[in-house]
C-alpha cells in the first residue's frame, strides 16, 4: 500500500492479492500514476482506466472515493495476453 498527494488530495494505492509484483514494479505504477497529475482527480467514483507501461503491460485500475481516495490496482495484463479484433478475427496484438 502506497500513499500519495494530488492536488491537495490524499490518496492511497493498494494491490489486490492476485496483483503480484516486485517493488520496481510497483514504484514503477505509483511513478505512471504521479504522471497522471491533475488527472486522477477527474475520474468518478466507481470508474476504471488503464495505463500501459512497457516494462510491466498494462495496469487496471478502479476509482474509490467513498468513503476515501483509493486507488486500486485491479490487474496486471502483460503484452503477452493483449488481442485486438479485426473484422471478424481475433488476434494477438503484439506478435
Amino acid at each position: 500500500m502506497y500513499r500519495f498527494s494530488i492536488e491537495n488530495e490524499n490518496w492511497i494505492l493498494r494491490f489486490t492479492p492476485n496483483t503480484v509484483l516486485e517493488d520496481g514494479s510497483k514504484e514503477a505504477v505509483v511513478k505512471s500514476i504521479l504522471q497522471l497529475g491533475n488527472v486522477l482527480p477527474t475520474f468518478s467514483h466507481g470508474e476504471s482506466f488503464v495505463i500501459m507501461v512497457k516494462k510491466i503491460g498494462l495496469i487496471v485500475f478502479n476509482v474509490e472515493k467513498i468513503p476515501s481516495l483509493i486507488l486500486t490496482v485491479s490487474n496486471i495484463i502483460e503484452k503477452e495476453n493483449w488481442y485486438i479484433q479485426t473484422d471478424s478475427k481475433i488476434k494477438k496484438y503484439f506478435m
